[in-house]
């Protein structure tokens, strides 16, 4: 009997990182669902990976503050493919000023998509994981071990994605589920309203990410690597 294709999630995977993620995996052979708030971007995103290799890639509208829009992707996905074997925790927002200008609305929307958003789709998508003896990766950050000026906000809601997977990771290999946290540093992408431009070649490519998402998943069983650190090869320009 043929083996049959491993299929993944992405998490905000329209564009950045989560795009660069998607990406990789198709190019390694895995079917992909990429989530976004907005269908129209997850149909954009996913017309362009299926050139690619047709039939890939599958837009998702999902939203990772709500459970039950991540619960009906993981349904669609299922319908579609059958099964789940890797999920990539990749949706994140930044909001960064002083504490004393950081409004609440700022800190409650960078813990809710951040660290809460995690946890839904982590309850979202274990059980499903359970069967094929998974992979859950969530894409954190260098913030998740250095805070910084103006950046309390995102601190808080890195460091405490970094704290909850590496604890989900002793819960989940219990039930044969593998688990790690990236943790890049500087890399171009769109976020916090950025535009990728030349001047980013230095930083950290998102496909970079796309690979050590691939490499992850081809370690041997018997290993795991449950927190990777990556910077840019030299600084900043």
């Amino acid at each position: 009997m043929a083996e049959s294709i491993k299929t993944a999630l992405v998490t905000g995977g329209s564009k950045g990182i989560g795009y660069g993620v998607a990406e990789t995996l198709i190019h390694q052979g895995i079917r992909v669902a990429i989530t976004s708030r907005s269908q129209e971007s997850a149909d954009e995103a996913a017309a362009s990976l299926n050139k690619i290799k047709e039939g890939y890639a599958l837009g998702l509208q999902a939203d990772v503050r709500d459970l039950a829009s991540q619960q009906k992707a993981v349904e669609t996905l299922l319908d579609k493919w059958g099964q789940l074997d890797y999920v990539i925790a990749n949706a994140g927002v930044g909001h960064f000023a002083p504490v004393q200008e950081l409004t609440p609305e700022q800190w409650q929307e960078t813990i809710d998509i951040n660290l809460t958003g995690v946890f839904y789709t982590t309850k979202a998508t274990v059980a499903e994981l359970a069967k094929t003896e998974g992979y859950f990766i969530t894409i954190a950050s260098l913030a998740g071990a250095n805070f910084f000026e103006k950046g309390s906000a995102y601190n808080a809601s890195k460091f405490g994605l970094v704290g909850f997977t590496q604890a989900i990771m002793l819960d989940l290999r219990k039930d044969g589920i593998k688990v790690s946290t990236i943790m890049p540093g500087s890399v171009a992408t769109y976020f916090d309203g950025n535009e990728p431009s030349d001047k980013d070649a230095w930083k950290i490519q998102p496909e970079d990410i796309g690979q050590i998402v691939a490499d992850l998943i081809k370690m041997p069983a018997r290993t795991l690597p449950s927190k990777v650190e990556v910077r840019p090869s030299r600084p900043g320009k």
